[in-house]
């Protein structure tokens, strides 16, 4: 074998692919603290809208029994409230 053939063969093989070593594939705990905050986002997002969902279900069922239109939102309050059945809990940013 000749200098050029062995330069060749080294300078052929290039790089090792990927990282590797004692350390690789190993997660920090920022990864799961992310993970962590994502998914109590996606519980809150779920929650909010499940209960808007059902407070504008509720809002849709007594405007169509009374034949009130469900988006004219001052006749439905003023509908409810005299029903006795009105939502007073304040509604949220989230």
């Amino acid at each position: 074998m000749t200098f050029t053939d062995v330069a060749f063969t080294v300078l052929a093989q290039g790089a090792p692919q990927g990282p590797v070593g004692p350390e690789f594939g190993k997660a920090s705990p920022i990864g799961l603290l992310i993970l962590v905050a994502l998914g109590v986002a996606v519980i809150m997002l779920g929650w909010s809208f499940h209960r808007r969902n059902s407070r504008f279900r509720r809002r849709r069922v007594f405007a169509e029994q009374f034949g009130i239109d469900p988006f004219d939102k001052e006749a439905v309050d003023e509908a409810m409230k005299e029903a006795g059945v009105y939502d007073q809990r304040k509604d949220r940013l989230i």
